[in-house]
């Protein structure tokens, strides 16, 4: 069985201390490959984009782990030159599909605004965007001094204020056949990454301590993205928040509309 997740310092409270039964492999990739080779079958349960959940109709999501913030996160921002509801050029950051999709849904939500969209190459300074307003994440989010950018946006808490809910940035998945076929082996890899979510949640400040340096970030800085900004338990609250950006992603015909999502509540 073959698990697929992110190395993103966001994914180290899942993942650190996961311990993989007989047979069960962990494989590190980017977040919109773990998507397609989740797809192609190369995985069998992967931590995805929320917004692939949306794509794929056979995938099944496996709670209660997760990616989510409610409130600020700190690592997604929009900046632009002008205010938001006059944006008619942006950039988006090829990093991370479901943060894309976020950024234009609140865009369109709260202002009725569909700007022109450009790529942002990962590798580009986004100060050199020649684009009213430009959407970063990441650590380059973290550190963006918005000199020439007077207006800012943390997604999290613009969704966060918008809809009162948490937000939901990424998911373990896998295929609704493989539940069929093998249910015992989901199932028992459930446990497991759920297992590891706790022990990770008890280690955040080692976690920091382990890996500020290597983003770029003080102690504390990471102490609080980890144990603050993010929140790594899928209830209720989250199932709702990620029906609605699903509602929401629908309406503006982004994803296929007839698409229910379906979870598999580990027994």
């Amino acid at each position: 069985m073959k698990i697929g997740a992110v190395s993103y310092l966001n994914t180290k409270p899942l993942i650190e201390y996961w311990r993989g039964g007989p047979g069960e492999v962990l494989e590190l990739d980017l977040p919109s490959r773990l998507a397609d080779r989740l797809r192609d079958r190369e995985l069998d349960v992967a931590l995805i984009p929320a917004v692939e959940v949306f794509q794929q109709p056979e995938l099944v999501i496996v709670p209660d782990a997760c990616i989510a913030c409610c409130g600020p996160v700190w690592s997604v921002k929009l900046l632009s030159r002008v205010p938001f509801a006059e944006i008619k050029t942006l950039s988006l950051d090829a990093g991370s599909r479901t943060s894309v999709v976020l950024c234009r849904v609140l865009l369109y939500d709260l202002f009725g605004t569909t700007p022109e969209t450009f790529t942002l190459p990962i590798d580009q300074d986004w100060h050199e965007v020649d684009s009213d307003a430009v959407l970063v994440i990441g650590d380059r989010a973290m550190r963006a001094q918005a000199v020439d950018f007077p207006y800012t946006w943390d997604l999290g808490e613009v969704w966060n204020q918008a809809t009162g809910l948490p937000f939901v940035f990424a998911v373990w998945a896998t295929h609704r056949d493989l539940l069929i076929s093998n249910r015992p082996a989901v199932e028992q890899i459930q446990h497991s990454l759920n297992a590891a979510r706790d022990s990770g949640l008890k280690q955040v400040d080692q976690l920091s301590r382990r890996y500020a340096a290597t983003y770029g970030l003080q102690l504390d800085e990471c102490k609080t993205y980890l144990g603050q900004y993010l929140h790594f338990k899928f209830g209720n609250r989250e199932r709702e928040a990620l029906h609605r950006f699903h509602e929401m992603v629908m309406r503006m015909q982004f994803v296929p509309t007839q698409r229910e999502l379906v979870y598999h509540e580990c027994t």
